[in-house]
């Protein structure tokens, strides 16, 4: 089995381990198919409870993570054993052809001759089967073994270190799937001390609401605009969680120890007085690091203290321009 394969097989552990945040919006979102037929409060209770939702899948990205792929398992692997050829369909026939012995009937009816005829049919049917599922088979491990041997050929490359292969597995892989229904989207790059680094466009008016949503007293629905303070909070977990969530991805991808992960988003420009993309995160993710972390229960603004990073951020004012990590400061990660 090839590392594509391998990682497929483990897609059901991962399924299974669906943080609870994610699991209940896809509940919201089978229920969402009959919100028609509900009544005004009810409809008003589904309605904030997919904006609690959202907030909350939005704010636990970093609680999930692809299984890790074994590299020098893979570069350790032998090649799929090629099928040996098979005479077993035209020893079954034959050997009903050899045991045939006409019966009363048979030879009342003069049909021994034409019993063993078609015997003898079958025979050469089956030898011609038996060829048929060689070839079938062969093909199928012909296919093996080019992937068998990519993987390999892959495997070795990264584990010493080769930035294209890098590239290659994770645009393969391609682990971001969720990040990326947000409206988010990635670049990874390779620099010139072979660090993967990442660049996220973060899109923060698009993900995080403008509105606040609750039910009042009467059960009816309340929509009130968000406070600037809470939308800029949100917007940070948000921010630092997909940096989690990014890092750990490409730790599970590739056997690297560290990563540069940058979010990026449009802020105004003060002396253009146009919105510019401008980097409002950068941080160099250790493995070790991360590693050591409950991703279950830390705020994900607050654990950006762990790891060298670049952030001004306000309450009042939300984010500010920051330079990119360099690479530097990595030999202090």
């Amino acid at each position: 089995m090839g590392w594509k394969g391998t990682v497929r097989s483990m897609g059901a552990a991962v399924r299974a381990a669906e943080r609870d945040a994610k699991r209940r919006q896809r509940e919201l979102e089978r229920q969402r198919k009959q919100y028609e037929k509900m009544q005004e409060l009810e409809q008003s209770a589904y309605e904030v409870e997919v904006y609690e939702n959202h907030i909350d899948v939005i704010q636990s990205l970093h609680k999930e993570c692809s299984p890790p792929i074994d590299w020098r398992k893979i570069a350790e692997s032998k090649a799929p054993e090629k099928p040996a050829k098979s005479n077993q369909n035209e020893k079954n026939a034959q050997l009903k052809a050899d045991n045939y012995k006409p019966g009363f009937l048979d030879k009342l009816f003069n049909k021994e001759g034409k019993k063993r005829k078609e015997l003898s049919q079958k025979v050469e049917l089956a030898i011609k089967k038996d060829v048929s599922e060689y070839e079938e088979s062969l093909s199928k491990w012909e296919e093996e073994l080019k992937d068998w041997e990519k993987s390999v050929g892959i495997a070795r490359s990264i584990l010493i270190g080769e930035g294209k292969a890098k590239i290659e597995a994770i645009d393969s892989l391609d682990p971001f799937s969720e990040i990326s229904n947000f409206g988010s989207s990635l670049v990874i790059s390779v620099g010139e001390n072979n660090i993967v680094e990442a660049t996220i466009n973060v899109h923060g008016e698009e993900i995080v609401p403008s509105e606040v949503k609750s039910l009042l007293k009467s059960g009816r629905l309340s929509v009130k605009k968000m406070p600037k303070g809470k939308f800029n909070e949100i917007f940070q977990d948000y921010v630092c969680s997909c940096v989690l969530r990014v890092s750990n991805e490409l730790f599970s991808a590739i056997p690297d120890e560290l990563v540069v992960v940058t979010a990026v988003d449009e802020l105004l420009n003060t002396k253009t007085g146009h919105l510019e993309e401008a980097p409002i995160l950068s941080a160099c993710i250790s493995r070790r690091t991360l590693d050591s972390l409950n991703l279950d229960t830390i705020d994900p603004s607050d654990s950006m203290d762990n790891f060298v990073h670049n952030m001004s951020f306000k309450k009042t004012k939300g984010f500010e321009a920051v330079p990119r990590v360099e690479p530097e400061l990595l030999e202090s990660a």
